[in-house]
């Protein structure tokens, strides 16, 4: 059954076309991760699909009915139907004032599966959720038997639930068949080939203007030949000038090679290189290096809100340099932890010179009224080359760093923040679901950037690819207790 067609759709934002597409369908056995960089316009195609925004042009048809799990920063309206579903997830009380990121993210999915619907849009679906909500999701999309259209930075959750990519880039949608290790494999076959391609053309390119400079010199060299012979011999003999006329014929041949050659230059085109894997390094001022093999360590912490124990004599030991992941389910407390070492609190001791900086998850709200480079030059001692191979990195182009923030996407803000932090004067790092929001390749960044950080890292994730690639140690929050589980 077809669901969705959409024709010559085109939207645009502050005078920039987003989307540009000619034709899309979605049929109900469809299950398709949707992926692109940030601001790419993922989130605009799910609501200008669903009807929730208006159309600069272009004719969308709909049959059936669709749930949408939306972002954070939208509204939490609906009731629940499903209770046995919202008991599953964790919202089976609902206080939507008073809710964590994590209980508004599962309301939500509670939403959108507890309705019999043809089809599910969900953007970025598992942010903020804990291993345990992912892991019911999972199951639950798996088993469900409409059609999917999701936004994920989650490489593993794309892996298990799509069967079909959709890449948005430039406006257009590229399609690809398999799950997104499948499309990581198609992209990198396209690379090698581009590759392969643009050498072919450099050299064909290097061999043609060589060869037209060749015989442009050579006609040049008789055009100046005949000139003197001509004013030297205007008087010579017939069969000077049937010489002469020998000569007229070889430069009109090399002419004309030269013409032919520069022809087949123009035939070439241009041929785009294929984009350089670029990698940071870090410089780290002596005046920031700690040698404490230990710079992190509770001893004996405690924390209650209330009736609630957070943590119960809790000790631990953070390595220097390590990048050590904090996982748990949500509300287990930690943040809380985060915060406490943040603050220094009661049990907690770190490096005297230990300078802490501190990504947190609603670190997209803040004041937009700057550029890019502006904001990321603020407070920083790193030059701008340094700057701009870190942004680079996370995929923004040289035009983008010349915008100003306030046209910047929520996933391109939370780019700048990280980059703003890996760049700064600390070193602990303390990142609360950095990947959450980002396009799977500033995510596939992100792991590099922070492996190759000089710093001690302590971060929060639910992200199996990202505990996977960075951290040296994984420890749980669980019932008032720190479990070293790696």
């Amino acid at each position: 059954m077809l669901l969705i067609k959409a024709k010559d759709i085109y939207v645009e934002f502050l005078g920039r076309g987003v989307l540009d597409i000619e034709q899309l369908e979605l049929y109900e056995c469809d299950r398709i991760g949707l992926v692109g960089a940030n601001g790419a316009g993922k989130s605009t195609l799910l609501k200008a699909l669903l009807g929730k925004i208006p159309l600069q042009h272009g004719k969308i048809a709909r049959e059936g009915t669709f749930t949408y799990i939306p972002q954070l920063e939208e509204a939490v309206t609906q009731d629940v139907q499903d209770h046995a579903i919202a008991g599953k997830l964790g919202v089976s009380q609902v206080h939507v004032e008073t809710m964590s990121s994590g209980e508004e993210t599962r309301l939500k999915i509670a939403q959108a599966l507890s309705g019999e619907a043809h089809g599910i849009f969900a953007d970025e679906p598992t942010s903020h959720m804990d291993r345990e909500g992912i892991d019911f999701l999972l199951n639950r999309l798996k088993h469900y038997s409409g059609a999917l259209l999701i936004i994920s930075h989650d490489r593993y959750f794309l892996d298990q639930v799509i069967d079909k990519i959709w890449e948005l880039k430039e406006g257009k949608i590229t399609e690809y068949w398999g799950g997104y290790t499948d499309y990581l494999a198609q992209k990198e076959e396209e690379r090698k080939s581009q590759a392969a391609e643009y050498k072919q053309y450099v050299v064909e390119r290097e061999r043609l203007e060589q060869a037209f400079e060749e015989k442009k010199s050579q006609a040049r060299k008789l055009d100046q030949k005949a000139k003197g012979a001509d004013r030297k011999n205007r008087t010579d003999s017939g069969g000077r000038l049937g010489h002469q006329k020998s000569q007229g014929s070889k430069q009109q041949k090399l002419h004309n090679a030269a013409k032919n050659m520069e022809r087949r230059i123009e035939a070439l085109g241009e041929v785009t290189a294929p984009e350089a894997i670029r990698n940071v390094q870090f410089r780290q001022s002596k005046a920031l290096e700690l040698h404490n093999p230990f710079p992190v360590v509770g001893n004996e912490i405690s924390k209650r809100f209330g009736d609630k124990v957070i943590f119960d004599n809790v000790s631990f030991q953070f390595p220097l340099g390590g990048k050590i992941a904090i996982t748990g389910a949500n509300g287990a407390g930690k943040t809380t932890l985060f915060n406490m070492i943040r603050d220094r609190e009661s049990g907690i001791k770190l490096s005297p010179k230990a300078e802490i900086g501190y990504f947190v998850q609603t670190g997209y709200k803040f004041d937009r009224n700057q550029n890019v480079m502006t904001f990321m030059q603020e407070n920083c001692e790193c030059q701008v080359s340094d700057i701009r191979a870190v942004l680079a990195s996370m995929g923004f182009t040289h035009q983008d760093v010349r915008k100003e923030l306030s046209v910047l996407s929520g996933g391109e803000i939370i780019k700048l923040q990280l980059a703003k932090l890996l760049l700064g004067r600390h070193n602990i790092l303390l990142m609360d679901e950095p990947s959450n929001f980002l396009d799977i390749p500033a995510v596939e960044a992100l792991e590099t950037i922070m492996r190759n950080y000089l710093g001690t890292i302590i971060f929060i994730s639910h992200d199996a690819r990202l505990l996977g690639g960075v951290a040296d140690q994984v420890y749980e929050v669980s019932d008032g207790r720190l479990v070293l589980l790696k």
